[in-house]
Parts: structure tokens; C-alpha cells; sequence
């Protein structure tokens, strides 16, 4: 990976996020990360400073596009530009139709959906300046549809979509798009806690692996779409 490369992701306080803050850091690119409660994205601050200094946390709702716009000025601030960006924050709530409240169906399409977009907004001029890269994660969700899905469902095929149709558009100031679609991930998500009873499934860690691989393929090529899965379920 060349000098000096800077990446945003949201959502990095734990999960996904955390661990592919932790490969990128790791591998020597700079980490901006987000998430909505101060008092853990200092927690998660610290945590990252074991495997590089040059890691900055900020306090940022994706639902609002004035709090990425800030996110990413901050970002610029602090490391002088913006190469990559991960669009990771998510929520998940699972009932069925006639169950699922008004407000919990647009908490997931806010967060899932529309601060895909609002973190790209913020961010797609910085982007133009590098001919950067945008990473979006979604989930097999994103294509397979389940009981008590609807809300989740519907936020990740959005997702999917969006981070398409964007890649078509942003290519042309050769800027580069990847939506990424894992399957089950030892996360905290949905109220899980990881233990020995997640080593089955893929780990924060392979995810982070795998957008590195990603960012550091030859221009040439294009991953526009991946479904990540386990290999062998439980």
C-alpha cells in the first residue's frame, strides 16, 4: 500500500468496523472511525492506538449529513486527505410485518440505507481528489430474503443497489465502489456476545483482511459486488 493513505469507516467502535480498523491500521494506512457515543469511541480510541497512533475516533450520526459532513472535515484535519471509505454502521431489528413499529422501520432504512448515502455525500468530493475508494457493507440480506426480515431486508437490498448504481456513476472520476455482503459475522449484533460458540463464523478480522485485499488490488479490476460467507456453518 503507497504512502500515506487515509480511510473513514463508520461504524467502527466494535464489530466490523473495529476490525477492519484494526488491519488497515495494522497494514500502516490511517483510520478515522465513527460511532454515536462518545464514551465509546474513546473506549475503542485507545483500544486502536495499540496497533498505530495514527488513528482518530469521532462522534458522528450517519443519519444526519451534517454530522458525516463534520466527520469528514475532521478526518481532513487531522491526516491532510481521504482515500477510502467504508460505510459500515448498521442496525438490525427482526419481527415480522404486523409487528414491526413505524419508528423501527425507519431506524434501520436511516441507518442502513440513507446514511450509506449521507456518509458518501460527505465524503464523494474528498474522494474525487484521490480517485479514491467507497466500500459499502451490506449482507447476504442484501439478497435473500427471511421471516421477521422486512425492515432488514429491505434497508440491505437498498444497499446493495445503491452502492451499484453509485459505482457506475463515480467511475468515472475513477473512483471506485464495492458493496460487500457477509454472512454471519461474531459480532455483538443483535444482541449476540461472541464466545467459542461464534469461531465458526467469519470474524471481524477476515473482514478487515478482506477489504485490504480489495483496496489493494490492481486498478484495472473491479470486485463491484462479494457475498462472504463461512465455510462450513454450524
Amino acid at each position: 500500500m503507497s504512502d500515506h493513505k487515509v480511510a473513514y469507516i463508520t461504524g467502527g467502535t466494535k464489530g466490523i468496523g473495529f476490525g477492519i480498523a484494526k488491519i488497515l491500521l495494522e497494514n500502516g494506512i490511517s483510520v478515522a472511525f465513527s460511532g454515536r457515543k462518545r464514551q465509546e469511541v474513546e473506549k475503542a480510541e485507545e483500544q486502536l492506538k495499540q496497533y498505530s497512533e495514527n488513528v482518530l475516533g469521532v462522534v458522528s450520526d450517519v443519519r444526519s449529513l451534517e454530522s458525516e459532513e463534520d466527520a469528514v472535515r475532521s478526518t481532513v484535519a487531522k491526516f491532510g486527505r481521504l482515500d477510502f471509505v467504508i460505510a459500515n454502521a448498521g442496525l438490525g431489528i427482526f419481527k415480522p410485518v404486523d409487528e414491526l413499529t413505524a419508528q423501527e422501520w425507519n431506524d434501520m432504512i436511516e441507518t442502513n440505507l440513507t446514511g450509506a448515502f449521507y456518509t458518501l455525500k460527505a465524503s464523494v468530493e474528498e474522494l474525487k481528489k484521490t480517485e479514491g475508494y467507497y466500500i459499502t457493507v451490506s449482507s447476504l440480506a442484501g439478497a435473500n430474503f427471511f421471516e421477521n426480515g422486512t425492515g432488514y431486508n429491505a434497508s440491505k437490498f437498498g444497499v446493495v443497489g445503491f452502492t451499484q448504481a453509485a459505482m457506475i456513476d463515480l467511475r468515472k472520476y475513477n473512483i471506485k465502489s464495492t458493496v460487500i455482503m457477509p454472512g454471519s459475522v461474531a459480532t455483538n449484533f443483535n444482541g449476540n456476545v461472541p464466545s467459542e460458540k461464534d469461531n465458526w463464523k467469519i470474524q471481524p478480522e477476515d473482514m478487515g483482511n478482506l477489504v485490504l485485499d480489495i483496496l489493494k488490488m490492481n486498478p484495472r479490476v473491479l470486485p463491484s459486488k462479494i457475498e462472504f460467507r463461512a465455510t462450513k456453518p454450524a
